[in-house]
């Protein structure tokens, strides 16, 4: 069974009462070597918490509206690269004390045929602790009704067996303009053995040459993608342009070493602002 799950975070003007736990890394990468890692799991509230780590298997995808989405499978089949059955935390449960820290130590057994190559699993990392208040107050006499909080923060795990080849194809490019912005579409696809993890970078340039707008955005096509990309036009006056696009390997977020390199991509197309 497939499900979607889109990638957001919401914060409260004032803060929860709970917040989750802090985690490091924010990604994991782990070789058949090692066939181990670790993560640090802080809890920063006032408030016990109640952590619970699990797998499962998915990757990030587009929607037809070009934003980022985890793509997961219930039971992946044998022809899916998952590592997720593999993924043994340890330890699996943990109490964590206000402002206590936990480190985790992943073990990764996959079977002894595995072929090279690069597989994938999601970390899920579940903290419940603390109440957002439904009501206040107003007296000793009144009934304090809470909600418990629970909050799930999901990472990326790769596991890599043998040597790794990037590579990545650009197609597709597109550059319109759209009310107040101009929207930038294109097709990415990975066409090596290890997911393409890269900085796509976006420069509209007048008929001077002048560069009068730009952008930055990380990517990651384990697959293919469609992602959408906007820059503002305040700054832009009516006339013709032309849109500069460029992913190369590596993102400001990871370590150089755990980047799979591959040829960096461009492509350019013209568009009119009326």
């Amino acid at each position: 069974m497939l499900r979607t799950l889109v990638l957001a975070a919401a914060l409260s003007p004032g803060g929860l009462p709970a917040q989750g736990v802090l985690i490091a890394p924010t990604a994991v990468f782990i070789d058949a070597r090692s066939r181990t890692a670790s993560l640090m799991i802080v809890n920063p509230n006032e408030q016990v918490a109640e952590v619970e780590i699990s797998t499962l298997f998915g990757y990030p995808v587009t929607d037809s509206t070009g934003q980022l989405i985890l793509r997961t499978v219930d039971a992946p089949d044998s022809t899916a690269p998952s590592a997720a059955a593999w993924v043994r935390p340890f330890p699996r449960r943990m109490t964590l004390a206000p402002h206590a820290q936990q480190t985790v130590r992943l073990l990764v057994s996959p079977p002894p045929s595995l072929p090279d190559g690069e597989y994938w699993s999601r970390l899920v990392i579940t903290a419940r602790g603390g109440q957002v208040p439904l009501t206040q107050a107003a007296d000793s006499g009144q009934v304090r009704v809470g909600l418990s909080v629970e909050v799930r923060t999901i990472l990326p795990l790769l596991y890599r067996k043998g040597r790794q080849q990037g590579a990545l194809r650009l197609t597709r490019l597109t550059a319109e303009p759209d009310g107040d912005s101009v929207v930038v579409r294109a097709h990415l696809e990975r066409t090596g053995t290890a997911a393409a993890l890269g900085t796509a970078r976006g420069e509209l340039v007048d008929s001077g040459g002048t560069v009068r707008a730009s952008f930055t955005a990380p990517v990651s096509a384990y697959y293919a993608i469609d992602p959408r990309f906007t820059v503002p036009r305040d700054s832009l006056p009516a006339g013709g342009y032309r849109l500069r696009f460029e992913v190369t390997p590596g993102r400001a977020d990871l370590a150089p070493e755990v980047i799979v390199p591959f040829q960096a991509v461009r492509d350019s197309v013209s568009l009119q602002l009326p």
